[in-house]
């Protein structure tokens, strides 16, 4: 795979030294300020096109790899996957910037950093965004919301509880905070401004959901609901959200669970297409192939034609946005599974009819997930720059062999059935997964996943079983 050479721009000592920059074509190191309102996106890995719409505008089709919190910390793999970038149609990074272990940047809020944590930070952060910004690359600030286990510790009284009034835990023993405490809402918005005025062209709310509700567990407890449904409530936490980042300068994305595209009922988790997707930027709906039951989309396997999976899962999503009269050309991105979980192993052939479905359901963009970001075996799947791929939508969808695809594709299953079906069918052993995602190490925090947390070296960072 080719790669750019990196030239060295001057946009500091310590920029230069830590990731090595190049001037983007029209762009000088004075032309953007963190307040700018407008990243240069490179649709080759040559050419920089200047933007001149808003960063709220979501229009721009982003390619992204997501880099995990200790990616992010290492100067040394940062470079390496700016390099990919540079050589490739990848134009953005998806950087782990608040997960469960807490924030992955030094605060100068006070609220905010008494929060932090103690699982490290990124050196050198502004100089990183500008890096970023000088290669053409969207800068995407991931933030984990509701799974928050280090604002959970030292803010036991903003908790989910039990009915008892004491803490409620999850399968790991970890507590959550209460997606309906307005104490928390302003936590997490005011990490996203802060973030959204260094300079991120993004903030992507992850964990934008309730936990499992295991039968197994007790009942969750809240404070004051208000009358509020769980989707109503997270609704109402993203228009106040989005509302606060795009005044910040930068847009405002959610995560969702790869299910929510066509399931009309909402999850037991609170999430709801409608009720989402009209709050925000930009969906990135997790379809990875290997999450779905047997039967989905009358596939005996689904993992084993990540093409129509992808296909069929975000035309739904793409029919509901029309329905709600967003005209957004990228308003969905969906992630795409770059890892193995069961049969078959996914190599470049799998991305490739992964990215295949997407342009087939009328998108550009889309984002890669590895646990452990490593992309070095997916890079033969990638183009060398950007080109637009998708088709026009809306268009016919063949059905498979003689079946027609409709709402009720996925077959019912509670979240206990599903854990167990994913431990026998994975050999991940206790890394399950309930219609989200997987991840084996505690620096690889994913995106909707239940998930055995290990702490890392700091076992502060955590709240323990």
């Amino acid at each position: 795979m080719r790669f750019l050479p990196a030239v060295v721009l001057v946009l500091g000592a310590s920029a230069a030294w830590a990731y090595g920059e190049r001037t983007p074509s029209g762009i000088s190191a004075g032309a953007m300020s963190d307040s700018s309102h407008a990243t240069s996106v490179r649709q080759s890995s040559d050419t920089t096109v200047p933007s001149t719409a808003p960063r709220s505008d979501s229009a721009v089709a982003v390619r992204a790899l997501y880099v995990n919190r200790s990616s992010v910390q290492s100067t040394k793999r940062m470079k390496q996957i700016i390099a990919i970038a540079d050589g490739t149609e990848i134009n953005g990074l998806v950087l782990d910037m608040k997960d469960e272990f807490g924030l992955n940047y030094v605060s100068k809020d006070t609220l905010v950093r008494r929060n932090a944590g103690r699982a490290g930070v990124v050196p050198h952060l502004k100089e990183l965004l500008d890096t970023l910004r000088a290669h053409g690359i969207v800068s995407v600030a991931r933030l984990v919301t509701f799974k928050d286990s280090v604002t959970a510790r030292i803010n036991s009284q903003h908790t989910i509880r039990k009915p008892d009034g004491t803490p409620w835990r999850d399968k790991q023993g970890l507590t959550w905070v209460d997606p309906y405490d307005a104490s928390i809402w302003e936590y997490n918005i005011r990490v996203a401004e802060e973030l959204a005025r260094m300079g991120f062209d993004e903030i992507q709310f992850d964990y934008i959901r309730f936990p499992e509700p295991y039968k197994s567990l007790p009942v969750q407890h809240f404070s004051d609901t208000k009358g509020r449904s769980k989707p109503q409530v997270l609704q109402d936490f993203l228009h106040v959200a989005c509302r606060r980042i795009n005044a910040a300068g930068a847009r405002c994305t959610v995560d969702v669970f790869g299910l929510v595209t066509q399931m009309r009922a909402p999850l037991e988790i609170g999430q709801q297409w409608e009720k989402i997707s009209s709050a925000v930027d930009v969906v990135l709906p997790m379809t990875y192939p290997s999450h779905y039951p047997r039967g989905s989309f009358g596939l005996v396997k689904p993992n084993a034609d990540p093409e129509r999976v992808l296909q069929v899962a975000n035309a739904k999503a793409h029919d509901r946005d029309i329905a709600l009269g967003i005209a957004d050309p990228e308003h969905v991105r969906p992630w795409l599974q770059a890892f193995t979980l069961g049969k078959p192993a996914y190599g470049p052939a799998e991305l490739e009819a992964q990215k295949r479905g997407v342009y087939a359901a009328g998108y550009d963009g889309w984002v890669l997930w590895n646990p452990g970001s490593r992309y070095e075996i997916f890079l033969p799947a990638l183009e060398k720059t950007f080109v637009s791929r998708k088709q026009p939508y809306p268009r016919p969808v063949v059905a498979t062999t003689g079946q027609q695809v409709k709402d009720s594709v996925v077959p019912a299953i509670d979240a206990d059935s599903m854990a167990q079906a994913t431990k026998a069918a994975t050999p991940f052993g206790n890394f399950l997964v309930w219609i989200g995602r997987t991840t084996a190490s505690p620096t690889d925090s994913t995106p909707g996943a239940v998930r055995t947390a290990t702490p890392p070296a700091d076992s502060n960072a955590v709240v323990k079983p």
